[in-house]
């Protein structure tokens, strides 16, 4: 049995070490490339997942990874370590310091240990079940907005929004015009640890990757919120497709993304 506390220490340290090294990368400059019409990467994402896949492989040699660069191992372990070396590529090509480096520890499909790690503001967000939700250590609790219309939403839009009509630009305007504001900062995972530390309400994305995903669902569960897919459901990893609220605005938000339901720009898996 993996002990969980070793695993989150393991999870600081290690995001501590890649976002020194994105740090770094982010003062002196990259070379940016393109993975797709709008879809970045740069040799700082290649550095700091060549850095955490080394880490987990020699720590946790029998851990199944799935990054973002490099996708799944091929290892069938119940215990899988999921890894964004760089949340906010976008961002950090531009010279946005907002962006991350997230790693989540997930046992039998469920979460057990969150870590999200902006390196420009130093703040590290981190998480265990069952045990609440931390920034630099100090507890954190979701906020107490009660109704969409003094809630400050985040959200994301997928990559192919130029071609694919069903591409959460109708949720936007739908959420615009029933919320305080409705944000797009450009990390999810640093969105998901603003809504546990309170400093936003809620947050919807389609077509989301769980690597983006996994440590902050951990982060506003532990911290009181509320996760689910789009339609409600449990959250599935692997649905590409969430809602996090502080909680009182979960079945509002639900609300308002229902009557778009023909637009989702994803299946919903059945049950």
């Amino acid at each position: 049995m993996l002990n969980l506390d070793d695993a989150l220490k393991f999870a600081v340290a290690t995001a501590r070490e890649s976002g020194a090294l994105l740090r770094d990368y982010y003062r002196n400059g990259v070379t940016v490339k393109y993975k797709g019409e709008i879809d970045l990467i740069t040799e700082a994402d290649h550095a700091s997942e060549a850095l955490i896949l080394n880490r987990i492989r020699s720590t946790y040699p029998a851990c199944a990874i799935l990054s973002e660069e490099s996708g799944a191992s091929a290892n069938s372990s119940p215990y899988m370590w999921i890894a964004d070396p760089l949340d906010g590529t976008t961002n950090f090509a531009h010279g946005l310091p907002i962006f991350s480096v997230t790693l989540a520890l997930v046992v039998d499909d469920v979460i057990e240990v969150g870590v999200t790690y902006n390196p420009i503001y130093d703040e590290l967000y981190t998480a265990q079940r069952g045990q609440g939700a931390y920034l630099n250590g100090e507890r954190l609790h979701v906020s107490s907005a009660a109704t969409l219309d003094r809630a400050l939403l985040v959200t994301g839009f997928p990559y192919d929004r130029r071609t694919n009509p069903n591409n959460n630009i109708r949720q936007f305007t739908d959420f615009s015009l029933r919320a305080q504001g409705v944000l797009r900062l450009g990390s999810a995972a640093l969105d998901l640890g603003a809504i546990a530390a309170g400093r936003l309400d809620g947050y919807w994305e389609f077509k989301i990757n769980p690597w983006d995903i996994a440590a902050g669902c951990l982060l506003v569960a532990e911290a009181g919120g509320r996760v689910s897919a789009v339609d409600g459901r449990p959250l599935n990893l692997y649905a590409r497709n969430v809602v996090a609220s502080n909680g009182p605005l979960h079945d509002e938000m639900l609300a308002v993304l229902t009557p778009s339901r023909e637009t989702w720009p994803f299946l919903p898996v059945s049950d």
